[in-house]
């Protein structure tokens, strides 16, 4: 396996403020990260042009880092059929973008979109597996692989994941076949919020993780699981469900790591880290090693 990190911390500074631009995020990560690569997200790249992707391409190879998987963040749920073409549109561009940067055989992640509340969840599963498995194609042309997150908001979204909650995910993963060229990124941080315990989620989704991202989480002093609980069942991003260095939390990572060791699994850990300091997102790397 081989580690890579993502700047959770200064995801809203690259993204929605664009205070801090990808390449001093790539600065900052080579003076103090000991990783391989870096998990880049599609706002990071303020200009959507060849010349800009073939910079941070270049950037990162002068680090020293490889972009093994690329965030992308499509709504393919949206009520709108327009937006929905718009949002399936700016995928295949970014996963053009992804091999462009990353080359063969590189990651990137998809969902299903927003949980619009006018959108049954039939219809969603609808839109969103009938826009994967039209994505499919594309991902095999560019010899990519299409990862889809158990996720639980992007930062520009209203709204939370639609497959957030473990059935919808699993109902949405069955209707897309493919095992070469798609596959599950998993994330067990997000199977907490979503109200499970992310070890056993990893049993149900094992023999289709293609990707991982890392972190962990810590209940605030006086809070319980049960306590977060929503009436869906999910736990959200309550500021009681604090983020922390990994291996100290709640995700079982020793059980987490046997089981993807006994599966066979070899890819990517991308570190999802640093809310509280680099100093944290290194000894994260350091407990990953």
């Amino acid at each position: 396996m081989r580690i890579a990190a993502f700047p959770k911390a200064f995801l809203s500074a690259m993204v929605v403020e664009r205070t801090m631009s990808v390449f001093d995020w790539i600065d900052q990560a080579r003076a103090v990260l000991p990783v391989d690569g870096l998990e880049l997200h599609t706002g990071f790249f303020w200009e959507r042009t060849h010349e800009e992707a073939d910079r941070v391409r270049d950037a990162l190879q002068a680090a020293g880092f490889d972009m093994p998987m690329l965030c992308a963040s499509p709504d393919l749920t949206h009520p709108d059929p327009d937006e929905r073409r718009r949002e399936f549109d700016l995928q295949v561009e970014m996963m053009h973008t992804a091999r462009r940067i990353g080359g063969p055989g590189v990651s990137c992640r998809v969902l299903s979109g927003q949980a619009h509340p006018e959108v049954p969840v039939e219809q969603g599963l609808d839109w969103a597996s009938q826009a994967i498995l039209d994505l499919v194609p594309i991902a095999r042309e560019l010899d990519i692989v299409l990862a889809l997150e158990n996720h639980y908001k992007a930062s520009t979204w209203q709204y939370p994941e639609f497959a957030q909650r473990q059935e919808v995910y699993l109902q949405l993963l069955e209707r897309i076949p493919e095992r070469a060229y798609f596959g599950v990124q998993y994330d067990p941080s997000n199977a907490i919020t979503a109200g499970e315990d992310s070890a056993d989620f990893l049993e149900l989704v094992l023999d289709r993780v293609v990707t991982m991202q890392a972190s962990d989480r810590f209940l605030a002093d006086g809070t319980t699981l049960a306590s977060l609980r929503q009436a869906d069942g999910t736990l959200g991003y309550s500021p009681a469900l604090q983020h922390g260095v990994i291996g100290k939390g709640l995700n079982d990572y020793p059980r987490i790591f046997r089981r993807l060791v006994d599966a066979g699994y070899d890819g990517w850990i991308s570190i999802e880290d640093g809310v509280n300091g680099m100093d944290e997102m290194r000894e994260s790397a350091e407990f990953l090693q």
